[in-house]
């Protein structure tokens, strides 16, 4: 395929495919300008940020680049992704271009592309393979979808080993870095050990568990992970094999195996490769019959997946990023735990992480290591507690602070007080949604004047089960029924109106795989900031946000619904007290 590499650039400074597409009508010459340069400043694919904004159709995009550059068109979905050749090339380079390898004839290899004038992506995956590269375009809808496939694929497959890789498995404790002979003290009794507890750490990464239980009874020991927010029972060892189990899991954690009395805390680093390292925060508790494990799986992917991917709808993703380009204010996230507040919170400290802001952040603990961020763990026992943390980080010539939970009425004032004098604080709260969050300060004892004068925005939000996108089939629900749970007419007799429910099939869990945040994203208007200085109730504060149009939990939910991405009983399930 010949592409003339000075159709790209040119006078206007935009790329011969916006060209094409503002000679078509289907953008204005203003509007390509600015969309390639908000391209470049998010280093995101213009292609990919047109497709987002649906200012043109994907399908569109791909026609007129096929046209243009007089590369052959094809249509993703029909075709089969050959996972081998996907490994060939490497997750990174498919991941990082946007290029998917399709096939190969000879010594050429065939790229699926959603921008035939990506020439660094052909010339660095030619270099890469020693093959020649032929771009194929695709819909960037469909090539999203399908590189994630093939992405989680990938990663899958490294993580796919045999007995003796489990047995020799790089497994140490999360703050040092230690040789593994020193960790796992393997010797030919304890080989077997080290080999189950190898594998239920490695299927828990597979199955995209968040926590494993690893829990003893008097008949019975059962081991469980929490998959998309729900426990499901996995293994029944021996229960002889508890202590055994026990006391490997503290060799790893360095913890006393002596002691089993009382509660301990600490932290296995699991190495998968040279660039991918899995943390696992443990805690102990003594129980009747032997010590129950919780581990937390710590990925620090999931503080890096960027706030696209996190289920914000388009008006509350731009009122959050708003809020984070202020240079000073409060940001509070709400929600029970176990709802993504901690995500939410590290995608907007992953934002604002650059070379020429100072951010500091007090914890408890700090799950995920952020680098560029100056992370402190509160520790009672010795004094350092929330506000003595944000007392030193004053000191410190702060721009941003993020407080892991606010908690007492001397942290909220101090909090506040950085708040009002030029910094930017995150921090969350444990209430039921955005309204009750300002109340709640209130009756801690904050004044009010010092609350609206200083909370710029509140989010609340839960997380829900997605459909599982092979399984789900539409749903029959009377309409009578559908307006009894909240959906308008407008919404039931839109064109296209389907909602699904789950079905279940080897590729998902009951009918669902993965999940995605529901928010409530409230400003602290002038309005609702009048309310609070009037000592207004929840309730009026919830009346006033609606009449502003911020939607809630529960409207947040349907929306999803609407959109065939989670069912009507998840949506109950997450959102109705």
């Amino acid at each position: 395929m010949a592409i003339n590499p000075q159709s790209i650039g040119g006078g206007s400074h935009m790329g011969g495919l916006a060209r094409r597409l503002v000679a078509d009508k289907l953008l204005t010459e203003d509007a390509a300008k600015d969309l390639h340069q908000k391209a470049l400043k998010a280093n995101t694919p213009f292609v990919s940020l047109l497709v987002e904004q649906k200012r043109v159709k994907a399908s569109d995009i791909a026609w007129r680049g096929s046209q243009e550059f007089g590369a052959p068109l094809a249509d993703l979905s029909v075709l089969r992704i050959d996972q081998d050749l996907v490994n060939e090339v490497g997750e990174k380079l498919v991941r990082r271009h946007r290029a998917l390898p399709l096939f190969k004839r000879g010594k050429r290899l065939f790229l699926a592309v959603a921008d035939p004038t990506n020439l660094s992506a052909l010339d660095e995956i030619k270099f890469a393979t020693g093959l020649q590269t032929e771009a194929v375009v695709v819909e960037d809808d469909k090539l999203g979808k399908a590189l994630d496939v093939a992405v989680n694929a990938a990663e899958a497959a490294s993580m796919d080993m045999g007995d003796s890789d489990l047995e020799s498995l790089d497994i140490s404790e999360g703050t040092e870095d230690r040789k593994e002979d020193e960790v796992t003290r393997a010797d030919s009794e304890e080989a077997p050990i080290i080999r189950y507890v190898n594998k239920v750490l490695i299927d828990a990464i597979n199955r995209g568990a968040s926590d494993i239980h690893f829990e003893p009874y008097e008949r019975k020991y059962r081991i469980r992970y929490r998959i998309d927010g729900q426990l499901k029972e996995v293994a029944n060892p021996p229960v002889q094999m508890g202590g055994r189990l026990a006391a490997r899991l503290k060799v790893l954690s360095r913890l006393d195996l002596a002691e089993r009395r009382i509660p301990q805390d600490g932290r296995i680093k699991l190495k998968l490769s040279a660039n991918k390292s899995i943390d696992f925060r443990l805690s102990t508790c003594p129980t009747l019959w032997g010590e129950k494990i919780v581990m937390r799986i710590l990925d620090a992917s999931s503080a890096m997946l960027g706030i696209d991917v996190l289920g914000y709808e388009p008006e509350q993703k731009a009122l959050y990023l708003k809020a984070l380009e202020r240079p000073q204010g409060m940001i509070l996230v709400t929600g029970p735990t176990g709802s993504g507040k901690t995500v939410s919170l590290y995608t907007g400290l992953n934002i604002l992480n650059t070379e020429n802001c100072n951010i500091s952040t007090a914890e408890d603990p700090a799950e995920i290591n952020l680098p560029g961020i100056n992370q402190v763990n509160v520790n009672p026992k010795v004094g350092l507690t929330f506000a003595a943390a944000l007392r030193s980080f004053l000191r410190q010539d702060p721009d941003v602070i993020m407080v892991g939970e606010i908690r007492d009425l001397e942290t909220a004032e101090i909090a506040i007080k950085a708040a009002q004098t030029g910094h930017l604080v995150l921090s969350t709260l444990h209430t039921n949604d955005a309204p009750q969050t300002l109340t709640r300060l209130l009756n801690m004892g904050v004044p009010a004047y010092n609350i609206a004068s200083s909370v710029t925005l509140i989010i609340a939000q839960r997380l829900a089960r997605k459909l599982c996108n092979v399984c789900r089939r539409p749903a029959q629900i009377p309409e009578a029924e559908l307006l009894r749970e909240g959906l308008s007419e407008e919404q039931i007799r839109a064109p296209g109106f389907t909602l699904f429910e789950a079905v279940g099939c080897d590729q998902c869990t009951d009918g669902y795989k993965g999940r995605m945040g529901i928010y409530q994203v409230m400003p602290v208007t002038e309005a609702i900031g009048r309310i609070i200085m009037e000592g207004g109730n929840a309730i009026e504060i919830a009346d006033q946000a609606d009449k502003e149009g911020v939607a809630d939990l529960r409207k947040s939910a349907l929306r999803k619904v609407c959109a065939g991405i989670m069912d009507l009983k998840e949506a109950n399930r997450v959102t109705v007290d």
